[in-house]
């Protein structure tokens, strides 16, 4: 079992924003856990835990001493944890959660839009696999990209942070959600053009929906 990072220490900052207790589907080939990370610097339009979007968690939520605590009782019955969000590599606490993850025997994973290359470049050492959003086009101007996410110039941090991922040569999914209203079926082809160019693989497509459910973090505490 890998042994304990001092910095591992620095996790109970971690702002959390909920807790997944099992999941077969957020890490390929893994059961896991997804403890999810509040904050995010983007306002996407089909965003569906807009409570994430700020740093502030709700009431009731765990903090990262109960979520680590429950985690040692998964040992043996889990395989890994994923940190989700939000947008988990804003949050300065993450290194140490990963380290303290691994510390326990579990691999890790990483659910990120690629919004802070540098950050992704901290941790990737920390990481066993990382599933990567990609909203739109990266390199058509990103004018696409800036309409979903609500920020202008964001596709320009995305395309850095794939390019980290392939060099690394780590597992990675990529993932688009595509809806006719945000992303056309030629936008489509455009990316998956792109991606296949530059030796990535393909995304993996997910239907959008408006976002009228509740929130699915929201529920996910102390079960």
């Amino acid at each position: 079992m890998p042994a304990c990072s001092p910095r591992a220490e620095g996790a109970a900052a971690l702002r959390i924003g909920g807790l997944q207790r099992f999941t077969s589907i957020d890490y390929p080939g893994a059961l896991a856990a997804v403890v999810f990370v509040q904050g995010c610097a983007w306002r996407c339009v089909y965003c569906h835990n807009p409570q994430l979007q700020g740093r502030q968690p709700a009431p009731g939520i765990p903090h990262w001493a109960e979520v680590h605590d429950w985690l040692r009782t998964r040992r043996g019955l889990l395989d890994a944890v994923v940190f989700s969000g939000g947008e988990p590599t804003l949050d300065p606490a993450l290194p140490a959660a990963l380290d303290a993850v691994r510390a326990l025997g579990f691999r890790t994973g990483l659910h990120t839009a690629g919004m802070a290359p540098r950050r992704l470049q901290a941790v990737l050492p920390s990481l066993d696999w990382v599933g990567l959003d990609i909203k739109a086009p990266l390199h058509d101007g990103g004018a696409q990209h800036d309409r979903i996410t609500g920020v202008h110039g964001a596709a320009g941090a995305v395309a850095r942070s794939l390019a980290l991922l392939l060099q690394s040569g780590m597992a990675v999914q990529l993932r688009t959600t595509v809806h006719p209203q945000w992303i056309s079926a030629e936008e489509l082809q455009t990316l998956r053009q792109e991606l296949a160019r530059g030796g990535a693989p393909d995304t993996v497509v997910q239907p959008g929906q408006p976002p009228t459910r509740p929130s699915l973090a929201a529920g996910l505490v102390r079960h």
